[in-house]
């Protein structure tokens, strides 16, 4: 673990620990916000210290690994959480499902956050996206590409992605169902496993990688690693698998928007938010202009917001359409699609 890392989780572990620090009158200011958070501190300090220099609001930040829900919950009504953040929309909804967020009225998110991006209640709200794409070698002559394409039996043995149970797949796979039903998307699922050229394992990265090394031609995996990669030193193997693909991205058959399967990163106001009023001003500091440009340029991450400056290797990737279904249609089908992985052994 690295020295910057290894303070970030000190710091993490006393706040978890300290109670007092959020029951102290300071933590109520009325010049203050508390940010619980699932994603690294070190993805997102850039916007929080941009937001205190810009409305003159602290930031109390707590990373929260595992467990949010339940440590909100143990809380109760004395919590001092203000924000809820954290990654992927099953995750967003349950912590709205579990009781621990509350609706919150803002011209300013509902203006910039299309529709099928947040809580139909505005109880959550998409704050980056995460394309879930094609990488293609470059030795190939591909431009566009279905989802059902991975299922063709034409690239049997030439397929690469990770478990299928991993949130990033069994989103894709409950986005499937949702545009064709359950039938259809077990025996797309088939055809993707009987194609896959080595197990279903790894990471999004170990999908270039392995492309790459020549064990398969395309696979699945979220676009802003291809960000990452391509923005490493230039000697590492991260950059070089980053060279050896580019990016196409996939539509589903069936939607005749041309729309790709996108997930999220987000967040929500608390329940019992001591702070309301600066919960809001953050979520819409989130959304402005500078914030998701250095959401984009961070992160690599595709802004929620049209219109802001993309980083580099990201703009390549070209305009991002995205699926128009609701994220809270294809958030249904979450257990539906974890059962269809298992159901064909499609980590086997």
């Amino acid at each position: 673990m690295s020295f910057t890392r290894r303070k970030i989780s000190i710091l993490a572990t006393s706040l978890l620990s300290a109670g007092a620090f959020f029951t102290s009158h300071a933590a109520l200011a009325a010049d203050e916000v508390n940010l619980y958070t699932t994603r690294e501190p070190q993805l997102i300090l850039p916007l929080l210290e941009a937001f205190t220099k810009d409305s003159g609001v602290k930031v109390n930040t707590v990373f929260v690994k595992d467990g949010l829900i339940e440590r909100v919950k143990t809380e109760g009504t004395k919590s001092p959480a203000d924000v809820l953040m954290t990654v992927d929309i099953g995750n967003l909804v349950d912590l709205v499902e579990a009781g621990i967020t509350q609706p919150i009225e803002s011209e300013t998110l509902t203006e910039v956050i299309p529709a099928n991006l947040r809580g139909a209640d505005n109880q959550w709200y998409a704050l980056s996206l995460r394309d879930r794409v094609a990488y293609v070698s470059t030795d190939l002559d591909i431009d566009t590409i279905t989802y059902e394409d991975f299922a063709d039996p034409k690239w049997k043995g030439k397929v690469c992605i990770r478990s299928g149970q991993h949130p990033y797949n069994t989103g894709l796979i409950a986005a499937k169902i949702a545009h064709d039903g359950v039938q259809a998307t077990e025996e797309w699922l088939k055809g993707v496993k009987a194609n896959l050229g080595r197990k279903a394992a790894g990471g999004d990265r170990d999908v270039a990688r392995d492309i790459l090394g020549g064990i398969c031609d395309i696979g699945i995996a979220n676009a802003y690693y291809v960000g990452r990669m391509k923005n490493a030193d230039p000697d590492s193997d991260a950059y070089k698998w980053g060279e050896g693909i580019k990016v196409v991205r996939p539509t589903f058959s069936s939607d005749k928007s041309q729309g790709t399967h996108v997930n999220i990163s987000g967040a929500a106001v608390a329940k019992n938010a001591p702070n309301k009023d600066n919960a809001v001003k953050l979520l819409e500091y989130l959304v402005s202009d500078e914030a998701q440009s250095l959401y984009a340029k961070a992160n690599y991450e595709y802004p929620v917001k049209a219109g802001v400056e993309l980083d580099p290797v990201v703009a390549s990737f070209g305009e991002l359409v995205i699926d128009p279904l609701p994220l809270t249609e294809v958030v249904k089908h979450r257990k539906e699609a974890s059962e269809l992985v298992d159901k064909v052994g499609f980590d086997q």
